[in-house]
């Protein structure tokens, strides 16, 4: 039975430290079951692991170094958080960028079920610039922004198909921590290889916007609108058009002719807003982010975080799916300014019984993805 509610921690921490290893140490069981389930061992060696790390993003190299250590420094947590060629992963989600003379926004849609996101907004300093986003895979980000109001968020592409390359949550890190405009964003993109389809909307504080279509192993399309859903324009056709109506949101999102600042409000309402959640399949958060003000407005099953780069507030709050109701929300008490040194359990299916499951020998099948599904 699929859970309906969700964990959201707001975490605040410059340097990886106590926090992400009490992040790690919650979440690794699980993650090591499912890394070993799905063929993880039979990857690339960990000197292999980190010397494509030290090829195509040699700056991420220290930080990487530091999260083994604070990991425990075992061979396999340092290949599963190179993110070179692991496992492939699922999901859907819908993307759009909107500039004018005088504002920007790039707003998303997180489509999954409750059990298939970490619920984690971090704010770090790990290479000297302060960057924020909701994680994945522990510390790469699925979008997010940083000090020069750069914006970056990703869709799943379409196709299970997988290549050599990095996990892309991996390489929006790499772009935020080292590009201050789209087109070094662009640059980089088309330079460090994924390892499936993905698509990634982009903008800048200059108003610049942009929208690329990452090919299993390399190569990039750029788009002529900066939209994106869960199909691309070559290739093999989107997984289960029907269940993610990726056709359906795209047309819309083509249709749309409205101001940055309208277009958050859009993605709160249908064809882009999912409400399936019992089916696997809703809008577990809308992240609005302002590239000019270095800002994100994220909207959780009609509650609401205003968050800055500039102004962080930890806290936390629990989102209710059962109830939700994007047409009015409610200011919650989450970020009120509470440590959240001990961060929650990543929102996975249940961890701990996962964990469990494969540790007895039960020959459970895991799922084809973990949680960088969208």
């Amino acid at each position: 039975m699929t859970n309906m509610t969700l964990t959201f921690d707001a975490v605040d921490e410059a340097i990886p430290g106590p926090k992400w290893a009490a992040r790690w140490t919650r979440s690794w069981p699980a993650y090591e079951a499912w890394f070993v389930a799905r063929g993880g061992d039979a990857g690339p060696s960990r000197t292999a692991c980190r010397a494509a790390l030290r090829t195509h993003m040699p700056e991420l190299i220290a930080t990487y170094d530091r999260l083994i250590n604070l990991a425990g420094g075992s061979d396999r947590a340092a290949r599963f958080l190179s993110t070179w060629c692991p496992p492939s992963y699922l999901g859907g989600c819908s993307l759009a960028a909107v500039a004018d003379r005088d504002d920007v926004r790039l707003v998303r849609n997180y489509d999954l079920s409750p059990d298939l996101n970490e619920g984690l907004l971090l704010r770090t300093e790990w290479t000297g610039r302060a960057v924020m986003g909701m994680v994945e895979f522990l510390w790469g980000l699925s979008d997010g922004i940083n000090d020069a109001g750069l914006s970056v968020a990703l869709a799943y592409g379409g196709t299970g198909e997988t290549r050599e390359g990095f996990g892309i949550a991996t390489i929006l890190r790499y772009v935020l921590e080292t590009c201050d405009t789209v087109q070094e964003a662009l640059a980089a993109f088309r330079r460090i290889p994924s390892h499936m389809a993905y698509n990634v909307v982009i903008a800048d504080a200059e108003g610049e916007t942009a929208s690329i279509e990452l090919a299993p192993g390399g190569g990039a399309t750029l788009m002529p609108q900066a939209i994106a859903t869960n199909h691309q324009s070559k290739g093999r056709g989107a997984d289960r058009p029907g269940f993610t109506q990726t056709l359906e949101r795209l047309a819309h999102l083509k249709s749309l002719q409205v101001s940055p600042r309208s277009l958050g409000d859009h993605f709160l309402r249908t064809p882009l807003r999912q409400d399936r959640y019992a089916e696997g399949f809703g809008t577990l958060f809308t992240a609005e982010y302002d590239p000019k003000a270095r800002s994100l407005l994220l909207s959780m099953a009609g509650a609401k975080w205003d968050q800055h780069l500039d102004a962080f507030r930890e806290g936390r709050h629990l989102a209710d799916y059962s109830q939700a109701d994007t047409t009015a929300f409610r200011n919650p008490d989450a970020v009120s300014g509470e440590s959240s040194t001990e961060w929650s359990r990543a929102a996975m299916i249940d961890w701990r019984q996962l964990a469990s499951d494969y540790a007895a020998g039960h020959g459970r099948e895991i799922g084809s993805y973990l949680i960088l599904p969208h």
